[in-house]
């Protein structure tokens, strides 16, 4: 009679997924930051190019509009990208905010911002109200929810007269000065998230590091200035 010798061998275990393995992990949630950030400035110099149009007449942007408008589930779908790198940013750095919270549950007596600034210490606070800055911006220009009398105003080709909608909205002094100081704070972010890239991706190269840092806080405020460069205009009555 044979006698069944239990196995000394260790349980299976199901593999974790390694992309879950890697989110999360603290290097992992980083990397997400850094990729979904380039992703959202493309985006950010991409419609600023769009915005300027505004300084050659109402037929090239409202052109321009119907354009966009025209490539239809194209348009949505990179929509839908965008959203969901914007989601997927704000909840990683959520994230890695708390776990640098529960790294370091004792507060000191004497704070060490030495080598912090003031943009990275209030990321997360600035980046929920950019947050709340990009959901109106949206129900007001493209849903036009806030302002449902822009459903109505169409060019002499029967387009939607985006030039007109801008001046139409800039007009208001509160909606101008939510949208510059919208502007603001994300701008703040986008010359810190520069130098956050360059860390996390692990450029070591001081010289390179340095021209990626300061060339990006320089870009960041060179598209701050074009974009409040419209409400400015507008409100100040240079273009009508």
């Amino acid at each position: 009679m044979s006698v069944a010798i239990p196995s000394t061998a260790p349980a299976r275990k199901f593999s974790k997924n390694p992309l879950v393995a890697f989110y999360q992990s603290s290097i992992g949630k980083k990397y997400v930051v850094a990729v979904t950030a380039l992703f959202l400035i493309l985006y950010v110099l991409g419609h600023l190019v769009g915005n300027l149009q505004i300084y050659m007449g109402p037929d090239r942007i409202n052109a321009y509009a119907k354009f966009l408008h025209d490539l239809g589930p194209i348009l949505w779908a990179v929509r839908v990208v965008l959203i969901a790198a914007f989601v997927t940013h704000i909840v990683a750095t959520i994230q890695l905010a708390q776990e640098n919270r529960l790294a370091k549950p004792q507060k000191y007596a004497v704070a060490g911002y030495q080598r912090s600034t003031t943009a990275s210490r209030t990321m997360l606070i600035s980046g929920l109200i950019v947050l709340c800055f990009v959901i109106y911006h949206l129900l007001q220009f493209t849903v036009q929810v806030t302002d449902r009398e822009f459903r109505e105003v169409h060019d002499s080709l029967g387009r939607h007269d985006v030039y007109r909608m801008l001046i139409l909205g800039f007009r208001n002094p509160f909606v101008s000065l939510f949208y510059i100081v919208g502007l603001f704070l994300l701008t703040t972010h986008l010359s810190h998230g520069f130098a956050s890239v360059v860390q996390t991706l692990g450029i070591n190269n001081r010289k390179i590091a340095n021209f990626v840092s300061s060339g990006g806080q320089t870009l960041a405020w060179v598209v701050f200035a074009g974009y409040i460069s419209i409400p400015v205009t507008i409100f100040l009555g240079i273009i009508r």
